[in-house]
């Protein structure tokens, strides 16, 4: 067989490597031009924070039911609220409010693509927020990157986001409080007013029947009859004497039976009080109004003081449980520019026209061959 011709480029050949030029080549030196002439310098300020809770040791309830944790235990749910403020259209207004957020990214305006491109509003600026920064949440922990064209520019605004974070966690941190405090609270209330009430219950009592312990007054007045019983028997006997040895007509035995008759006529007024008082009222029924009144009052105590140390204790504990922002990584002051990073973007650009071209060869090949 003869031996096979030399390859020769063919027109199509020199078409492939004109669209390589137009399609790869020409537009990563337009890329590169830009990088290294337009494209101003970004500085990057990192912060890294976590929710803490001062929590205590947990008791023994909590350790046999595993639901025990340590001092510091980082609360999680704190931290995802946290996640989602940062990137809430909320704190981008926060922190413009603070430091003017449109005149820091617009600070390279010889750089329309990573410089500020948007107007005067809020949504302009929290797209742009999106794009310098850039935030990582892990277990717990958040850490941010935030790009400026000034490393103090950067750094405000890492601080000023921290600020802000902390502001949010003592908010949260205000109302966790107030929830657990609240039916405390409320009970202590009651509890008050309950002891309020009976007290005043008691003190009416005693002006309206005069009387401070009616308890008390009936153990005088028995203590009163029970000393005439004695005097009348004493006197029964002294009659029953006289009347054995005396004669019947000796004075001092009408004398004894004259003092034997005073002693029951007292005995007599004084049972009267027992059944009566000043307003007809049986004197067992007064004691029993004031017993069932100071029932109510030492109930009312006894509550009243329950309801305070069950308050002064959620109080106790709610501050024992209050959340803090703990950052590990205090906002950083860049030294040098790290962004953009020209030669990775150089890169990323060359290996997406090169794979647009090697498809679109492809296509053009593929199209070809059908014909």
């Amino acid at each position: 067989m003869p031996p096979a011709s030399p390859a020769q480029a063919k027109a199509r050949h020199y078409g492939m490597a004109v669209s390589f030029v137009l399609v790869v080549i020409l537009p990563l030196l337009v890329s590169a031009f830009y990088l290294y002439t337009r494209a101003a310098d970004q500085y990057a300020s990192y912060v890294g924070f976590s929710v803490r809770s001062e929590s205590a040791a947990p008791n023994a309830a909590e350790v046999l039911g595993g639901l025990g944790s340590l001092v510091g235990a980082s609360s999680t749910t704190d931290t995802d609220v946290l996640y989602k403020f940062i990137q809430s259209r909320d704190l981008v207004e926060r922190v413009d409010a603070r430091l003017n957020l449109r005149e820091i990214w617009s600070k390279a305006p010889g750089d329309p693509i990573f410089g500020f491109r948007g107007d005067n509003s809020v949504e302009d600026l929290v797209s742009e927020w999106e794009r310098k920064v850039r935030i990582y949440y892990d277990t717990g922990m958040i850490d941010l990157r935030i790009l400026a064209f000034d490393p103090q520019d950067a750094q405000n605004v890492a601080s000023a986001i921290l600020e802000e974070g902390g502001i949010v966690i003592n908010e949260l941190n205000a109302i966790a409080r107030e929830d657990a405090l609240r039916y405390s609270r409320d009970e202590l209330e009651r509890a008050q007013e309950r002891l309020r009430k009976a007290r005043q219950a008691v003190t009416e009592f005693r002006n309206r029947y005069q009387l401070v312990d009616p308890a008390a007054d009936v153990q005088s007045q028995i203590g009163v009859v029970t000393s005439l019983q004695q005097q009348l028997a004493e006197q029964l006997v002294s009659l029953g004497l006289l009347q054995a040895n005396a004669q019947p007509d000796d004075p001092r035995i009408s004398q004894t039976e004259l003092r034997i008759s005073i002693i029951r006529d007292q005995i007599d007024a004084e049972r009267q009080k027992f059944a009566s008082n000043g307003e007809n009222v049986a004197l067992s029924d007064v004691v029993g109004q004031y017993e069932t009144l100071a029932v109510d009052r030492q109930f009312a105590e006894t509550s009243y003081t329950t309801a305070l140390a069950s308050y002064e204790l959620a109080r106790a504990e709610a501050v024992r449980q209050s959340r803090y922002l703990a950052p590990y990584i205090r906002p950083t002051l860049a030294q040098e520019a790290e962004f953009p990073q020209r030669a990775q973007l150089l890169m990323m650009i060359a290996g997406f026209l090169t794979l647009l071209w090697i498809i679109g060869s492809l296509m053009f090949y593929s199209l070809r061959d059908r014909r």
